[in-house]
């Protein structure tokens, strides 16, 4: 891989994590019945960032949970026809509640209506939105982001590497060519 160029540092991450926590609480008019659940391995991070600002500015903790899809990835092969999540507790209670799913880069869209799907298994949300810190494009299944922390077009043979500070030792968001 070449490394390309820096596209967010941490100060912009921080930055468009603030935005799209503001944009959950208009568009929901409040954070009423609203949980967060970050897609395991760096949306959960994400998603107790977008926690942390929401309780700045409503004062009220959100209910933060995770959702590992690695049984309900359609590219993969399985052993057996019907994969079973090994752990169906995602830490919360979606049943009639607004869902903010967290990922770090959304690409294909298979990540996503894995998750989805892992959750909608769990209980029966009220409705599903989802934010992402970075948008890449080119989708393969018909899903979009309510929340975008950047648009970032790319062509398929880029790569986009976000490092948080939880996993990483860093925020940023690198773009590197194959």
């Amino acid at each position: 891989m070449n490394y390309k160029s820096t596209l967010l540092d941490e100060d912009a991450i921080r930055r468009s994590l603030i935005r799209i926590s503001h944009e959950i609480i208009e568009k929901n008019k409040g954070i009423e019945d609203i949980v967060l659940i970050g897609i395991k391995r760096r949306g959960y991070p994400l998603a107790n960032r977008l926690a942390e600002n929401i309780k700045k500015f409503e004062g009220i903790d959100l209910s933060v949970g995770s959702v590992d899809i690695t049984l309900y990835r359609d590219d993969l092969t399985y052993a057996s026809d019907t994969p079973r999540l090994n752990d169906k507790n995602l830490g919360v209670d979606v049943r009639n509640k607004k869902v903010i799913l967290v990922d770090d880069v959304l690409y294909t869209g298979r990540t996503v209506r894995a998750a989805i799907e892992a959750i909608i298994n769990v209980g029966r949300p009220k409705c599903i939105q989802l934010a992402v810190l970075i948008d890449r494009g080119h989708r393969e299944l018909p899903i979009r982001a309510d929340y975008v922390g950047k648009n970032i077009p790319t062509s398929k043979e880029e790569i986009i590497a976000v490092q948080i500070v939880e996993y990483d030792e860093e925020d940023s968001v690198k773009i590197y060519e194959t």
